[in-house]
């Protein structure tokens, strides 16, 4: 492996190990609420119906998802005018520490307010390390360095899983070691009860001990500094942020309208119009700080009108790009270990969460490192519609094929379609890494970045809470009449009914990527 000659190798890998981490404690982070969600939800709504705590499931996802697409235009605005570097940091102790307070919440309502704020840090991470390990690995190893990063995230999801079987199965002996460090029995019982959810979120505040790292050993990209010295940076105004902020209440607004609550008052009379507008307004928002960035780099003769036409279109096609590799991952795959737990009747198999989310991860492991590599060889655009293909054939797969048993341990026909389904579906985040970088210049690369993959988020979270819409077509509201058995069985087909058919999403991502650019063999500008 090579890097340019004014990056040292030492700080090159620095960088990479120090994006790795948070790319991996990212994934870490999302993947502790498909974790621990349903024990949370049980605790902190005690006396809902299951389908009450299954609405608010889906609302904290869609606030999370919301809250990831501000963070990712957020903090990409910090990385391009203060730095890559000082931006990551506080992306990294944003997602830190607000997801460690979630072990704290007493209420359904606190755990999706500190969600979203964890979940901005999360969204600016991905972005910044993105453009970060690009710019001072170089081109050479573009396409290994895109695998690192897709499978970094997944590494994380992994740990979540491990970390819960582990815990699960050890809450005896764990909760002796928090007693003989001087924790008292009270205190261990409120952290480790109900399948430890609160000791699993405080342990995400760990990632903030990597911020000492990155401040110490990681270089800052010398093509930033570059555009900073030519005062390119000066472009970027903090008053263009007030777009953002209209932005995340008008995603935040739509989000509420979809609610189960909220959405049984106005209806679709309401709520799709409304929807029309809000996006509307989400999308003039979050776009904001690059148009009138552009706008002023252009009056200063540093950008041409071509290039300030290249860069707008290739927002909005790679934001379309993310958001079906988004929703499918976010409707469907997200759900499908919280569904597997209901496979076999309660109590039957208690770990079958665990075992779905640590196959999904190691799939998602294996195949994004190899798609990047794919993704050389065959080219952007042939390669993003096999991944359309092989990700909606995984989905299906899994949730048409995998039926109700009886305990005795787990199928290994479902861990090897949690397995494919993680993998093929996660396939796109090691594509991302590879090719959003090319769409941009480095001036607005980590904006450019943040917006594409993260108003993907929001387009997500809106699909997502179609969820109830689907399965009340599905006959959902027929379920509570049943009881015991035929309950169990029959939520198991409405759902799957459901995921199907939100995964058909990637249908449309085979007919967007033919309007994107085609860049194998480019470099980085």
């Amino acid at each position: 492996m090579t890097t340019p000659a004014h990056t040292p190798q030492r700080g090159a890998i620095s960088a990479l190990i120090a994006a790795f981490l948070g790319w991996m404690f990212d994934g870490f982070e999302m993947g502790l609420f498909p974790l621990i969600g349903r024990p949370a939800l049980q605790d902190l709504l005690p006396d809902a119906t299951d389908a009450a705590r299954g609405q608010w499931f889906t609302i904290i996802i869609a606030v999370f998802l919301v809250g990831a697409a501000t963070g990712g235009v957020l903090f990409g605005w910090l990385g391009d005018k203060l730095g890559r570097v000082k931006a990551m940091t506080l992306a990294i102790l944003t997602f830190a520490l607000f997801t460690g307070l979630c072990g704290f919440v007493t209420e359904a309502w606190h755990f999706a307010a500190l969600r979203f704020v964890a979940s901005l840090g999360m969204g600016g991470e991905w972005a910044l390390g993105v453009a970060l390990v690009n710019e001072i690995w170089g081109s050479k190893n573009r396409a290994w360095v895109a695998g690192m990063i897709g499978a970094a995230a997944n590494v994380g999801f992994l740990l979540t899983g491990l970390l819960s079987l582990y815990l699960n199965a050890s809450l005896d002996t764990v909760a002796g070691w928090m007693q003989s460090l001087g924790v008292s029995e009270g205190a261990s019982e409120y952290l480790l009860h109900n399948r430890g959810w609160r000791f699993l979120a405080i342990s995400g505040a760990f990632p903030a001990a990597i911020i000492f790292f990155i401040r110490l050993f990681v270089p800052e990209s010398h093509k930033w500094e570059e555009e900073k010295r030519s005062g390119a940076t000066s472009h970027w105004a903090t008053k263009d942020l007030l777009g953002v902020l209209a932005a995340a209440l008008a995603a935040l607004g739509v989000i509420a309208l979809w609610s189960p609550t909220v959405f049984a008052k106005v209806g679709n009379a309401v709520a799709i119009p409304a929807t029309v507008l809000g996006l509307a307004i989400v999308l003039w928002g979050y776009l904001l700080p690059v148009r009138r960035y552009l706008g002023r780099s252009f009056a200063s003769g540093q950008v041409d009108s071509q290039a300030r036409s290249m860069v707008m279109r290739n927002l909005l096609v790679g934001a379309g790009l993310a958001a079906v590799a988004l929703m499918g991952t976010w409707g469907s795959v997200q759900q499908a270990a919280k569904w597997a737990s209901f496979l076999s009747p309660e109590g039957a198999q208690s770990n079958v969460i665990e075992y779905v989310v640590i196959f999904t991860a190691l799939g998602a492991i294996l195949i994004a490192l190899l798609t990047p590599l794919v993704a050389d060889l065959l080219g952007r655009r042939v390669t993003y519609v096999l991944l359309c293909l092989f990700a909606l054939g995984s989905a299906l797969l899994f949730f048409k094929t995998n039926g109700s048993y009886t305990g005795g341990g787990i199928p290994h026909s479902l861990l090897l379609t949690a397995f494919l389904l993680g993998g093929l579906t996660a396939s796109f985040y090691g594509f991302f890494p590879l090719y959003f970088p090319e769409l941009f210049p480095t001036s607005v690369r980590a904006t450019g970045q943040g917006f594409c993959f993260n108003f993907g988020r929001i387009i997500a979270a809106i699909g997502s809470l179609q969820l109830a819409n689907l399965m009340r077509h599905f006959g959902s509201d027929k379920i509570e009449a049943l009881e015991g058995e035929a309950r169990r069985l029959s939520q198991l087909q409405v759902e799957a009914n459901a995921f199907s058919v939100l995964s058909c999403i990637y249908l449309v991502g085979i007919l967007v990527i033919w309007f994107a650019p085609e860049t194998k063999g480019h470099t980085l500008k």
